[in-house]
Order: structure tokens, then C-alpha cells, then sequence
């Protein structure tokens, strides 16, 4: 007989403490505990990564090597598991032709129908792919929209070359470019743009005949500011850094094409219909509506194609993504969508005995919605699987066969195994997640008053209905309502209108040499202290530079590639994993070496490291509640919510003017526990004269919330309008204020 565990004994990757556990299979687990404890090192980095690297195992080694990689984890054994799943909260992203209808195979199915029973016949399939010459339009080549230079943000007339007329990043006195235009000879660097001729002014955006017409002929490679900024910024490929994506954010206008309006398709294709509708008007239907429409469809040719395409389009209503539509970007899904996507992929498996791992499955989901998700875990559960998944939300620790709660505190504080077993003996026991469960976050009876209004006006973006609210300035406001309900698009029409510093769910850059040192700007200052106790420049002291140890670069370790098999990194021999050189080593300050310093939390940091600008600088980490992070580790290894909250410290720490803060669902990732650090922090921002918008859904938040934006009633074409706006204590009647009464 199969074993019926998932027998784990001496996990050790990350501040795994040597766990030992037993999981039942064919069960629905839950792991619970505050942010930073070891679950995800267990779940994802033990389990998962054991099970993904066993299955690549038994592939060919061609195949293997274009397979993802999974690294090893460190554990005694391992046992009990089956081909993994993993379903977790990275955005799809992709690139601009990657859309909700492309990611779920329903447009390939709707293509197919359309070539198969639209009139007039088309015949092929692929004449419907915008992705494809035969089918995509020719102007936009597919895309939907234009993407132009918009010329008159790339010059300041008033100023000449020498003081930054061309307004482009890098092009300025000095900058990488600033060369190709100034020091040629063709241009006068000293005289304000107004003052050029128009001639002058159109050879230095275009090039061309006007630049082969000055005084002074340019060189024959040169290339117009115009044709420049094309091929660096919009010949590129999909994977663009922020740095580019805000230049093109700045410089370029966007909008529908003019022949397509935004169908993507070429005229012969656009010209097909079905049921009265294009492919086009079809992709701009919700799901829920075009299931209907599908439905009807009739014709016994294509009833195979229907009903497969029907029953994925209701399997997206069912998880509560009926209100998108096919059309919808992929780039533009919440981290909550983009998960609820990639799981109807594996609605209709019939595979059983499998294991499917979820990473906080509830993220971007109101009270309201958390039923979907939770019936639909049984379901994965009920067919035969095993399923896991790490999660905060109580009403999906409820419906779990069991719990398991790693801790009990963070970093080195966790890493164990503090209590397993069924929800209602987790109630009883003496864990933070117990704790936390039986304390409720009191409603805010004494709201801070505004000290002005920002309205927006006739917000209109996606599903919203001309919508106006004023909220007030210098207080706490929280956008909230079902999902789908508009809350983000109202978000993003506050920050066009008014401008914002928005603090959202995307990853901070996080590079194997990227640390809270490096992040927060304190390397300089640990070299300066060292620099001045030893006499040595301070490049002696940086692992990047001359304090590195030679063999390893001063990464500490050594990386093999092995080709198909898993890379290997060992530590290096010659520092012994300390990355700097004997002779950085031999000076100390307060007892420590430099590679001591990143040993330390930021909390003993604080108090060890003698200089105000690194302890201004680690205060706003110890703030949020990360004062237990090592100084020297990578943020490679740090959990979602631990990202989100190094960035609202980064942003704590740079605040001075009053500004309007946007932060979108800063409780992702975040325990019960960790809820009222992360508000004690907004409060921080709002008495400092800020103020604070965000777009949640924990009812701990929204209960101390000064102001209260509920949005709904529906999803989609069924929400878009405001309900209540105003004191949390005034709402009724709505589904956010039946979830307050309720939790």
C-alpha cells in the first residue's frame, strides 16, 4: 500500500529548525503563522521544490534542461509525494499581446469557432489570431493600440543643450547621450532652443534631410532624438526595466488604432460574425455574458468546441472572474486575479493524486468572495488530491482538514512546528495564531477629521460609472467592495487626476547581492565607520569592490553550473562564506568585523552601530515590524509581504512634504498578528501630515479606518458605483457591511 503521509524530518532550508512533520495526503492543509516564520520555506521550498525536482528527475536530460529548475532543499528525508502543482501570487504579466482569452485557451477555442460557423467563411483558425500575420491588423501589428513619441515633451525651448533642453533621461549636460548632440558641431550648445531656427529645431528631433541641410553637417551616424528614442525604448524587448517603462510612461502617448479600434484584428477577420457579434464585440463581453451567448450556439458541427469553451468560461465565473473579459490585459490583473487565472487552468483536470500548493489563495478577495475560493479548494481535495496551501484568511483555516502553524516568531525566532492539528482545537491552543484569532480590532467610534478634499471627479475607467467622491486629505481612507468592484480603477483615476506615490504589490528588485544594506543606502555609511577605525579607503570594506575575496567575487560562494542537473553552490573555500578579504577582516568596530555587520538584525543594528545615518536609515525597517531581518540577507529570500513592507519603510523614510499615499492591499502576506503593526505604520504617515488611501479588504483595517469608500454592488457591469462613502461606523446594507457585522 501507498504511504498515506507526506513524511517530512530535518527540513532545514532558510530558518527551518531541523522540522519534523507528518502531512496526511488526500487532505486539505493549511499553514499558518506570522510573516517571516518558515512557511513558505516549508511548503514551497521544501515540499514543492522536492516534489518539482523529483518529477524532472525522471525526464531525459535534453528535456530537463529547458525545464524550470528547482533547487534542492536541505532535509534528511522527503517522502510520500506526488507531481506538484504550484498555483502562487506573481503576476502573469507577460507581454502586450498575452490577455486573459490567451492565457486560459478560451480565445483559441473562440477562434475556432469563428472560423468554423461565422459568416462570411473564413476557414482558418488562425485568421482570428491577432497574434498571427494572417489575422492581426497591419497598423498596429496586432497590439490593439498605437505607441508614439509624443514630441513635445522632449524639449524645454526655454533652456539651450548645456543646461538640459532635452528633457530625455540621460540626455542632459553630462548624461550618456548628451555627447551625440551637443559636441558634434551642429548645434549652438549655448542658446535657448526658442531662439534656434525651426529648421535647427526639426534636424535635432528628425534628422534626416533637415540635419543633412545645417551649417555644419552632423556625422553620418547620426540619428534624430525622435529615432533614438524609438530604438531604445520602443524596439526593445517585452521584458522592460522600471526605469524604461516610466520614459515610455512620460515620453509616448498611447491610444486605440485608428483602423481596428482596439479589435487587434484585420479587416477580413473583423468583418466575420456569430450570433450578430464580431470577435471583436465579443471580446469585450463579460464572461458571464458571453458563456450565455456561447451557449447558444446551436450548430451540431462545432458542439464539442461550445461546450469545452462554455464550461471554462463558467468555471471563471465560478471562481469569481466573471467580470473580466477576454480582451483584458494580462499586464493589468491584481496579483489575486492572476492566481484565480492560472487556477481554472487545473479545474478541468481529470489527473488525481496529485499535489497542489497555493500561496495565499484568498489575496485580493473580499469577505464576500472567500466562499468561491474555499469551495473550490475542496473541490481540488475531494477529486482525489492533495492540497496545501499558506494562508492568514480564518475562514479558509476553518474549512482545512487541518492546521499547521510554523513559529512562533520570525527569522530566527520561528522555523518550528508550534501546533498541528483541526481548526477548532487551534482556537485553544497558546500560538500566535490563536491568540491573534480570538482578538478583534475595535471600530473606529472617533474618526480623525479631514483637513481639506481631494475629489475625484466623473472617474469612468473601466467599469466605473462617472463616478465623484471627495475624500478627505490628512486621514486614513480605505477603498473596499466585492472584487471586480472597481476600487482599483477608482485608485488609478485618484492618481492620474491628482498624482500619488503608489506603494503596490510588485516585488522589489531582488538580486542575490541585493540586502536591507543595500536597499536602505547604509553600505556607505558601515564603510565610512570602518574606514576611519582602520586608516584604509573605504573600498576595502565593500564585498563588491577591493574587500572582496578574489576567488568568489565576494558573494561568499562558489556556483557550478551542471548543465540538466541542479547547479551547485558551495561555500568558498577560501573566505569560508565571509566574502571579504583577511585584510578587510583584521579591523573591527565595537568588536565586529565587517562581515560581523551582516550577521546583525536590524534591531541590533540599531543599537551596535554608532552613527545617526544608519540608524535613521534601519529605523523605518524596525518600524514595520522587520527588525529581525539580517542585515547581509538577501532580499531573494524574503516573503511577499516582507517585500511590501521594506517598501512602505523605504517610503516612511523618505516622506517629507505632506503627499497622497496609495497602497494596494498592504495585508497581503501579512498574520493577524503583523495587521496592527502594518496600521500603527499608515497612522505614523497620516500624523505626519499625509494622506493615506488604500484598497483592502481585512475587515481589521477597514474597522479602523477614518473614512470608508465602498464600491460595488456587483462585480464588473454589475458594480462601478459608490455605496457608501463616509465613517465606518454609518455603513449598512452593503456586502462589506454585512462582513463587519459578521467577523
Amino acid at each position: 500500500m501507498h504511504e498515506r503521509m507526506i513524511r517530512i524530518r530535518g527540513a532545514r532550508s532558510h530558518n527551518l529548525r531541523s522540522v519534523d512533520l507528518d502531512v496526511p495526503r488526500g487532505s486539505l492543509t493549511v499553514f499558518a503563522g506570522v510573516s517571516g516564520s518558515g512557511k513558505s520555506s516549508l511548503v514551497f521550498d521544501t515540499i514543492a521544490a522536492e516534489a518539482g525536482h523529483q518529477l524532472n528527475e525522471t525526464y531525459p536530460p535534453f528535456v530537463r534542461n529547458r525545464l524550470p529548475k528547482w533547487t534542492r532543499p536541505e532535509a534528511d528525508e522527503l517522502s510520500g509525494l506526488s507531481p506538484v502543482v504550484v498555483i502562487d501570487q506573481r503576476r502573469i504579466g507577460g507581454n502586450a499581446r498575452s490577455t486573459v482569452g490567451t492565457i486560459t485557451d478560451t480565445w483559441t477555442y473562440l477562434r475556432l469557432l469563428y472560423s468554423r460557423v461565422g459568416t462570411p467563411h473564413l476557414g482558418e483558425s488562425n485568421r482570428f489570431s491577432f497574434n498571427d500575420p494572417a489575422g492581426m491588423c497591419p497598423t498596429c501589428s496586432g497590439l490593439g493600440e498605437t505607441v508614439e513619441p509624443d514630441v513635445d515633451r522632449f524639449l524645454d525651448l526655454d533652456r539651450s543643450l548645456r543646461e538640459g533642453a532635452i528633457l530625455l533621461p540621460g540626455f542632459g549636460d553630462g548624461g550618456y547621450w548628451y555627447g551625440k548632440y551637443a559636441d558634434i558641431g551642429a548645434f549652438s550648445v549655448d542658446t535657448p532652443l526658442k531662439d534656434w531656427t525651426a529648421s535647427e529645431r526639426r534636424a535635432l528631433l528628425y534628422g534626416g534631410d533637415e540635419a543633412a541641410r545645417l551649417g555644419t553637417k552632423p556625422p553620418a551616424d547620426y540619428e534624430g532624438l525622435v529615432e533614438r528614442f524609438e530604438r531604445i525604448y520602443l524596439r526593445t524587448s517585452d521584458d522592460l526595466s522600471d526605469r524604461k517603462q516610466e520614459a515610455i510612461a512620460r515620453f509616448t502617448r498611447s491610444g486605440p488604432c485608428p483602423e481596428c479600434e482596439g479589435d487587434r484584428l484585420n479587416a477580413e477577420a473583423r468583418a466575420v460574425r456569430l450570433q450578430g457579434r464580431t470577435i471583436g464585440e465579443m471580446a469585450r463581453l463579460e464572461i458571464t455574458e458571453l458563456a450565455e451567448h456561447i451557449a447558444a450556439v446551436r450548430e451540431p458541427e462545432v458542439a464539442p468546441v461550445v461546450e469545452a469553451l462554455v464550461e471554462r468560461l463558467r468555471a471563471m465565473t465560478e471562481i469569481g472572474l466573471g467580470y473580466l473579459h477576454l480582451g483584458r490585459a494580462t499586464t493589468t490583473l491584481s496579483g489575486g486575479e492572476s492566481q484565480r487565472v492560472k487556477t481554472v487552468k487545473h479545474l478541468g483536470s481529470s489527473l488525481v493524486e496529485m499535489l497542489y500548493v497555493f500561496d495565499e489563495p484568498t489575496v485580493g478577495l473580499h469577505p464576500h468572495d472567500v466562499d468561491a475560493m474555499t469551495d473550490l479548494l475542496k473541490r481540488l481535495r475531494d477529486k482525489g488530491n492533495t492540497v496545501l496551501v499558506v494562508e492568514h484568511d480564518p475562514a479558509v483555516m476553518a474549512v482545512a482538514d487541518q492546521i499547521v502553524e510554523i513559529g512562533p516568531g520570525a527569522g530566527a525566532e520561528g522555523g518550528r512546528a508550534v501546533f498541528q492539528g483541526p481548526f477548532d482545537r487551534l482556537r485553544q491552543a497558546d500560538t500566535p495564531t490563536a491568540r491573534a484569532l480570538t482578538e478583534r480590532a475595535p471600530t473606529n467610534t472617533a474618526p480623525r477629521k479631514g483637513a481639506g478634499t481631494v475629489t475625484v471627479k466623473d472617474a469612468s475607467r473601466n467599469n466605473l460609472q462617472q463616478v465623484t467622491v471627495d475624500l478627505p486629505t490628512g486621514v486614513l481612507t480605505v477603498f473596499t467592495g466585492v472584487a471586480g468592484s472597481g476600487k482599483s480603477s477608482l485608485a488609478a483615476e485618484l492618481v492620474d487626476q491628482h498624482g500619488a506615490i503608489v506603494v503596490d504589490q510588485r516585488p522589489i528588485g531582488r538580486s542575490r547581492r541585493s540586502t536591507p544594506i543595500t536597499y536602505t543606502g547604509i553600505a556607505a555609511p558601515v564603510r565610512k565607520l570602518f574606514a576611519k577605525a582602520s586608516g584604509l579607503p573605504a573600498k576595502y570594506f565593500s564585498a563588491n569592490s577591493e574587500g572582496g575575496c578574489p576567488d568568489c567575487g565576494g558573494l561568499g560562494v562558489r556556483y557550478t553550473d551542471l548543465a540538466f542537473m541542479d547547479g551547485q553552490e558551495t561555500v568558498c573555500p577560501t573566505c569560508e562564506g565571509r566574502r571579504f578579504t583577511e585584510a578587510a577582516l583584521r579591523h573591527r568596530v565595537e568588536g565586529l568585523t565587517i562581515a560581523d555587520v551582516d550577521d546583525l538584525t536590524i534591531a541590533e543594528a540599531i543599537h551596535r552601530l554608532p552613527d545617526p545615518a544608519i540608524r535613521k536609515a534601519l529605523h523605518g525597517l524596525d518600524r514595520v515590524g522587520l527588525g529581525y531581518l539580517r542585515l547581509g540577507q538577501p532580499l531573494s529570500t524574503l516573503s511577499g509581504g516582507e517585500c511590501q513592507r521594506v517598501k512602505i519603510a523605504k517610503e516612511l523614510r523618505e516622506a517629507t512634504e505632506p503627499s497622497l499615499y496609495v497602497f494596494d492591499e498592504p495585508t497581503t502576506g501579512l498574520h493577524l498578528r503583523d495587521i496592527d503593526t502594518l496600521v500603527a505604520v499608515l497612522d505614523q504617515l497620516v500624523e505626519h501630515g499625509h494622506t493615506v488611501v488604500v484598497i483592502e479588504h481585512n475587515l481589521d483595517v477597514i474597522r479602523r479606518a477614518d473614512w470608508v469608500v465602498d464600491l460595488g454592488p456587483g462585480a464588473g457591469r454589475h458594480g462601478g458605483r459608490v455605496l457608501y462613502e463616509g465613517p465606518v461606523t454609518g455603513i449598512e446594507g452593503t456586502a462589506t457591511a454585512r462582513a463587519l457585522q459578521a467577523g
